[in-house]
């Protein structure tokens, strides 16, 4: 039998003593870190004494020493471990069971409600929680060139390095499986702690590791120990906790944690102030170097991961797929609508179809997150449906990152701003915004933004600083914003954007109405119009128009900017010309700008036509033409058609007769349907007359058209022209959508706007003549 005690040898003293004078700790200190009562073990261990063998092998651990190279003739194995193992099991197995119960509740307190922003109650969180997943691959520690970046189109943007692409997702759960020791990274507001607390509970209820105690670690308040302690120990924060469940043994968890049965979970790395981090992130990797038998996952921000845990596995949370806002939107407004569940399930649906809709695809960007996706139903929830009116949304949203989030959370952030006020904060960002906007860039240098925040603190502060000293701060802040707030996120190494680009769109039309005085705005607004025929630019026109006191002059700029795209062309002013002069001879309710718009579109030049929103629905005589000008296009069939396709066309034709009033026309259609081969023709005899009738038939037909209702004349544009007239078109369209977006323009420069939309130049300068 292996004797139970062992004892250092000689040469094993001489490197015992060594390593523990390298610690520079009292012989008490060591008795307290391998947990025994009184320092006799300590004496005797450094003395060769025989010492009780797990004794003396725990005080090699904690000097970083292999116990069988400093006992004395070291046994080869130990026979009897599986034995000792078996009993030991058996009661450490009543020994987990047992605190389990005993710390239940403490459990489900501490980690089984959630508070969300701007709701009064609390909510438990499986009501309210969502499967998250996980991106094994972290796309701000891959490296690209800029250059692969700058050709994504908006609405891949927000995509990019957030795992919708190409990137493989695995449950949240399976990851916390797979690895033993777990770091969970992601962007503020995307659920993190929620995890954790969910890992907590699962824990708790025996649903996941039922063989493990949980433990919920908060970084912060252990960190706030030290100031009360004046030491980072785990291990002793952990028996303050125990003590709150009614277990004051101190030896519980010492055979908890040697026994590898704890579920450790840290929440926060990031929290830690940036004074504390280092030893607190030293007590870490310590404690989990020692007992590394246990399970351990962390959470900290992604842009903090720099705070490495050595053996530790980084992973990042996965925006929402849709299916997980549907599930999530169905929770919340079941949980928070005071409806019964199919109510809330109903609201749940009515929420998901609305943000389904083209209009409000810049909400589908940001509702990825927990964070966007609650205040986006609590938004909704409110008014039933989404803001036209973006900015309050943005600005709510960024009110949370800048500093509401980490208020609610009650955590203390280290100020690298020089002390910069949030309005400073706010325009620091839109300078940035504008300056990279304006340039085309999506995506951005570390060193170029770096320059935009050095620029900002020189000018802030008026006093002349070091170049090492500025670029120092300037990094500083850089970090802060991506880690505090998480508006500018590193996409892959070196390469930085806004988290999503609907907070550069913001920052940058806030840049504009933000002009000191009214020559600056008008300047502003003046480079932005220049900007009107850039789709990329769209964003900014609406959102600068909301966020303006008043939109006349922007307005009112956009209409002669649009206006001068095809002024000097006579050609299509003369397209304009007909069309303006076709919608006065149309008795109708309808706006004129709404008819001009209707007939350029029927001219089918370019090939997509304008769709105002100025009115609803066709009168008449324009339904009429449209009819008209459907026929013309069925019956522009060559010899390759079949009769029974001719045949419709026929039939089409009788139709529109009997809508037609004007006698004329009527006669002249009539005559037209007449000649028409009839259904019991063969097919011989109608190629026969398709053959040698029909091109001077359809010319007759398009004669008739054209000059009974003036419409279907062969316009013929250049290339260059159709470019010019679609731009001219979508311009149009956009301060139509700027007009409606709850902009505050005055009556009266609304209604001349819309009166004159589409008009050629001479028309438009006859009115001001008037």
């Amino acid at each position: 039998m292996v004797k139970r005690s062992l004892q250092a040898s000689s040469i094993g003293v001489q490197e015992a003593k060594k390593a523990f004078a390298r610690k520079g700790w009292t012989q008490e200190n060591l008795a307290i870190e391998v947990n025994v009562k009184t320092r006799q073990p300590i004496w005797r261990f450094f003395s060769g004494r025989p010492i009780e063998r797990l004794t003396f092998i725990e005080i090699c651990s904690v000097l970083e020493l292999d116990w069988r190279e400093i006992a004395t003739n070291p046994p080869a194995e130990f026979s009897e471990e599986r034995e000792l193992d078996q009993a030991n099991n058996l009661d450490i197995d009543r020994l987990v069971q047992l605190v389990r119960s005993q710390r239940f509740d403490k459990i489900q307190d501490q980690c089984g409600i959630l508070q969300l922003l701007d709701i009064s109650h609390p909510v438990a969180i499986d009501d309210i929680y969502i499967d998250v997943n996980i991106l094994e691959e972290i796309a701000s520690f891959q490296s690209l060139e800029i250059t692969e970046l700058q050709n994504l189109d908006p609405q891949e943007f927000d995509s990019f390095g957030l795992g919708e692409v190409g990137e493989k997702q695995i449950p949240g759960m399976r990851a916390v499986e797979t690895y033993s020791k777990l770091r969970v990274l992601g962007k503020p507001g995307v659920g993190k702690t929620t995890f954790l607390q969910h890992l907590a509970i699962q824990c708790n209820q025996g649903a996941f590791a039922a063989n493990r105690v949980p433990i919920f670690i908060t970084l912060r308040n252990f960190a706030q120990e030290f100031k009360i302690t004046n030491e980072f120990n785990l291990l002793n924060y952990i028996r303050q906790e125990f003590l709150t469940s009614g277990i004051s043994d101190p030896s519980v968890i010492e055979t908890l944690l040697n026994a590898g049965r704890v579920l450790l979970l840290l929440d926060g790395m990031d929290e830690v102030l940036h004074q504390q981090s280092n030893a607190v992130l030293s007590e870490i990797r310590r404690f989990s170097d020692k007992y590394h038998k246990n399970q351990f996952v962390a959470t900290c921000r992604t842009a903090a991961q720099r705070l490495r845990l050595r053996g530790f596995t980084d992973v990042e949370i996965a925006p929402f797929t849709l299916e997980q806002i549907q599930a999530f939107a169905q929770k919340w407004f079941v949980a928070f609508t005071n409806t019964n569940a199919q109510d809330g399930q109903a609201q749940s649906v009515e929420f998901i179809q609305k943000l389904d809709l083209d209009e409000n695809w810049q909400f589908r960007q940001l509702v990825v997150t927990p964070l966007f996706l609650h205040l986006a139903c609590w938004v909704f929830h409110g008014q039933e449906k989404f803001p036209t009116k973006r900015t309050d949304f943005y600005k709510q949203g960024l009110d949370l990152l800048l500093g509401k989030w980490d208020e609610a959370k009650g955590v203390e952030r280290d100020d690298v701003y020089r002390g910069f006020l949030l309005p400073q904060k706010f325009k620091l960002l839109s300078q940035i915004a504008a300056a990279t906007f304006e340039q085309g860039q999506y995506f951005f240098e570390q060193r170029v933004v770096e320059q935009y925040i050095a620029d900002y603190i020189q000018n802030l502060t008026n006093v002349p600083m070091d170049a090492d000293e500025l670029q120092i701060e300037s990094e500083a802040a850089l970090k802060a914003i991506e880690a505090q707030h998480g508006l500018l996120a590193e996409r892959a190494r070196g390469i930085f954007s806004f988290s999503y680009l609907a907070f550069q769109e913001y920052f940058t039309a806030r840049k504009i109405v933000a002009s000191h005085n009214l020559q600056a705005l008008e300047q502003a607004m003046g480079g932005l119009v220049s900007h009107i025929t850039d789709p990329h630019w769209r964003e900014i026109f609406l959102l600068t128009a909301t966020m303006l006191r008043s939109a006349d002059s922007l307005v009112q700029l956009m209409k002669q900017q649009i206006d001068a795209l095809v002024a000097q062309d006579p050609y299509i002013q003369e397209f304009l010309t007909w069309a303006s002069q076709k919608s006065r001879t149309i008795p109708t309710q309808s706006k004129d700008a709404t008819v001009r718009a209707f007939y350029l579109g029927l001219s089918r030049t370019p090939r997509v036509a304008p769709h105002f929103v100025l009115a609803s629905s066709l009168d008449q005589g324009m339904f009429l033409d449209a009819a008209l000008d459907n026929l013309l296009l069925e019956c522009a069939i060559d010899e390759s058609q079949d009769f029974a396709l001719f045949h419709a066309c026929g039939e089409a034709l009788s139709n529109i007769l009997g809508i037609v009033l004007d006698v004329g026309l009527s006669k002249s259609l009539q005559k037209l349907s007449d000649e028409l081969p009839n259904s019991h023709q063969n097919q011989e005899r109608f190629r026969l007359w398709l053959q040698t009738s029909y091109s001077a038939w359809s010319e007759q037909l398009r004669m008739t058209v054209m000059n009974y209702r003036n419409i279907n004349h062969q316009w013929q544009f250049s290339q260059e022209q159709e470019q010019v007239l679609q731009r001219y078109y979508d311009a149009n369209q956009l301060l139509l959508d700027c007009l409606h977006s709850n902009c505050e323009v005055t009556a009266a420069i609304r209604q001349e706007i819309e009166a004159t939309l589409l008009l050629p130049q001479k028309e438009l300068e006859d009115r001001e003549w008037q």
